[in-house]
């Protein structure tokens, strides 16, 4: 077996790496946080969009609903979001057929203000869904 003798010279060099590697590193454990972050709300608006789309699009489970209008019951999905959320309805027809459309947009902001990364955008998503008919025939 062959023994080696530690040199002199590289007696820094973990250092100066690690100093070299840690804003670098920092830099992506912060666009991660970001992105994780902006993925949970674009999951949340998503969800809230589908929860005030059923609502609007059918009138027997909105009487029978705790919820009196279309933003609080898409909100009841991330009820920490309803203070900054903007919830729209609108009704459209498509080929005689009518369809409900909601939007839900939230602003989000960036951690920390790095260079390349937007500081703020919106996260916003809509649903679109088939009314159902208001009477029995």
């Amino acid at each position: 077996m062959i023994r080696r003798i530690p040199s002199r010279r590289r007696s820094g060099a973990a250092a100066v790496e690690l100093a070299v590697l840690l804003p670098f590193l920092t830099f992506l454990c912060v666009i991660a946080a970001d992105w994780a972050r902006l993925f949970y709300f674009s999951i949340e608006v998503n969800d809230c969009a589908k929860s005030g789309a059923l609502y609007a699009s059918d009138p027997i489970y909105a009487a029978q609903s705790r919820y009196t209008t279309v933003k609080d019951a898409a909100m009841a999905e991330a009820a920490e979001l309803a203070s900054i959320a903007t919830v729209t309805s609108g009704i459209t027809t498509v080929g005689g057929i009518p369809y409900v459309t909601v939007t839900v947009a939230v602003p989000f902001n960036t951690i920390t203000n790095f260079p390349g990364v937007p500081n703020s955008q919106t996260v916003s998503r809509t649903v679109q869904m088939r009314a159902a008919p208001t009477s029995a025939r």
